[in-house]
């Protein structure tokens, strides 16, 4: 699985600003296509490969969000 890491810089400015939004929506987006993809993989195995990797199928949302976010 993949992550995205946040890389924090001092903006000044309008277009200072501008660029950081627009860098922090493009990191957003990517966390976003990894919680998907994610999701997606785990849903795609079975309750058996489920349990054999010690994770009940009402826990897929929380473990795709923790590979996303890291919370």
């Amino acid at each position: 699985m993949a992550y995205a890491t946040a890389h924090s810089t001092a903006h000044t400015g309008i277009l200072g600003r501008v660029e950081a939004f627009i860098e922090a929506r493009r990191e957003n987006a990517a966390k976003r296509r990894v919680y998907r993809q994610t999701l997606r993989e785990l849903q795609a195995l079975s309750n058996r490969d489920l349990a054999d990797l010690g994770i009940a199928p009402s826990m897929l949302r929380s473990v795709a969000y923790q590979a996303a976010y890291g919370a």
